[in-house]
């Protein structure tokens, strides 16, 4: 199987699995599976064992899902940014430090928003000065 088939293969599996573990009927079987752990406590006498079970099983599940949920993002921004991006070639936009943002620095990312809402502003001053969230990302 060629590397591309691969990927195609693991893609699928990731989207339709985070799709799938999504859905309110997984969290509810995830407390279902919480409760039943927690009532067979005194079944158990509490025991080490009881214990291991779920931070054995907690652990497993929290590994995998990592990388599940970590490759459906990264494909997600890809895609986020490639549309981005057509959007603004489309409209012509010139900043060259706009295309390819996502790969700039924290800061930098921040100290362009910064210019871009000045710039904004000039044109338009009853745009806000900061955005939802901005307050925590300093």
């Amino acid at each position: 199987m060629s590397q591309r088939k691969k990927e195609d293969v693991f893609s699928r599996f990731t989207t339709k699995t985070s799709t799938a573990l999504g859905r309110p009927p997984v969290f509810i079987g995830a407390v279902a599976v919480l409760i039943l752990w927690a009532v067979s406590g005194p079944l158990l006498g509490f025991s080490d064992t009881w214990q291991l079970i779920i931070n054995t099983g907690t652990t497993i599940v929290t590994f995998l899902m990592v990388f599940i949920i970590q490759n459906t993002q990264n494909r997600d921004n890809l895609a986020i940014n490639l549309k981005l991006e057509a959007l603004m070639m489309e409209l012509k936009v010139t900043n060259s430090k706009l295309y390819g943002a996502e790969e700039n620095g924290e800061k930098d990312l921040h100290r362009q928003t910064r210019k871009i809402r000045a710039e904004a502003d000039e044109q338009d001053p009853d745009i806000p000065d900061k955005a939802p969230g901005d307050e925590a990302a300093g």
